[in-house]
């Protein structure tokens, strides 16, 4: 029974990952008439995009802690691996998927009509979560991946998508309307979905020995990501994301030798 503990904890990922999609779909977007005859949209429960991003972020912190508590309790199995990939696929890739739809919804709507928006114009928010259950499938047979990655991981990914809201709330009209730029959401539907199902090598946040010049790529993300969040607090999460993957091809060639 002890040696399921690791198991159990993993599921914790799976767990947070669907309260976060019940917040999602419980915030909402009312559209109406002012006085003047204007249309007047009006956001309900915004809160739960903050709750939902705090779920997500305890998701991804059970998902870097359980396979230390696996290896820590001798407690590492198959089984193990194969709950990590299905926890995942829901916490980094449905739910994300959900925040874009949402988010979508939210863009069309302020358009004239945009209540009649047809549900075809919101499939596309559903790439991320079919590139992410590809991705993970990928990490599960690749041999490669043992070190290093091939593509973008789904949890950093993840937090790409559940920073646009809090961006949207907490940082004014400027932001807000960048990120309901639908064009701006099409566009990273594209770039996020490709950049998790690409082959490109991309350094792993985790350590696993070795002297401290094996890691100047992380300890570099580490020290910019402090002093970018301190500075642009939810702004700083593109900025990190971007920083990760150009961190990552500067140093394509030591990751491909690995």
């Amino acid at each position: 029974m002890l040696r399921q503990i690791p198991n159990l904890f993993t599921l914790l990922n799976l767990i947070f990952g669907s309260t976060a999609i019940i917040f999602l779909m419980q915030a909402d977007m009312v559209k109406s008439f002012d006085d003047a005859g204007r249309w007047v949209v009006s956001f309900q429960s915004p809160e739960n995009f903050v709750l939902a991003a705090v779920c997500i972020l305890c998701a991804a912190i059970i998902d870097f802690l359980d396979g230390f508590l696996a290896r820590w309790m001798n407690a590492s199995s198959e089984m193990g691996k194969q709950l990590d990939s299905l926890c995942d696929a829901v916490s980094f890739g449905v739910a994300p998927a959900i925040v874009v739809y949402q988010l979508l919804r939210f863009s069309l709507m302020r358009e004239q009509g945009g209540i009649e928006t047809s549900f075809f114009l919101l499939l596309p928010s559903l790439i991320i979560a079919a590139c992410a259950v590809w991705r993970l499938a990928k990490f599960n047979i690749d041999t490669r991946q043992s070190v290093h990655f091939r593509g973008v991981p789904t949890p950093i990914t993840a937090m790409l998508f559940f920073s646009l809201p809090m961006m949207w709330w907490f940082h004014g009209d400027v932001v807000s309307e960048i990120i309901l730029n639908k064009w701006v959401l099409y566009g990273m539907i594209i770039t996020g979905g490709y950049m998790m199902v690409s082959d490109i090598p991309i350094m792993s946040l985790k350590l696993s020995g070795g002297t401290w010049r094996q890691y100047i790529p992380q300890l570099t993300l580490l020290v910019f990501s402090v002093i970018l969040l301190v500075l642009l607090k939810w702004m700083a999460i593109p900025c990190i994301y971007i920083l990760y993957v150009v961190l990552s091809l500067v140093f394509r060639n030591k990751l491909n030798s690995i």
